[in-house]
């Protein structure tokens, strides 16, 4: 997405972390949640914001909660809040 074309609020999402974690591939992510793999790769840079029915598909496969996946504000790194906690 350009620069002019970014919205005011945008959407900030986990998906690669926790495909890649899984050792799982676009292609087999977008197998299960019925999507392209150019649509994936959309989602993963940011390019593109899911539907809600498509954002309730990630979630089920990743079997986490909207919020855990998807936010208004950026994420930290995982690693950061786990060293955190062991402080």
């Amino acid at each position: 997405m350009s620069p002019k074309k970014r919205p005011s609020r945008p959407i900030y999402n986990r998906i690669r972390v926790l495909r890649t974690e899984r050792d799982m591939s676009r292609l087999q992510l977008a197998e299960l949640i019925e999507a392209n793999p150019q649509t994936v790769g959309a989602l993963e840079r940011g390019d593109y914001y899911p539907s809600l029915d498509l954002a309730f598909r990630m979630c089920e496969v990743f079997q986490l909660p909207v919020e855990a996946v998807f936010s208004r504000t950026e994420f930290t790194p995982m690693s950061a809040d786990i060293y955190a906690k062991e402080r």
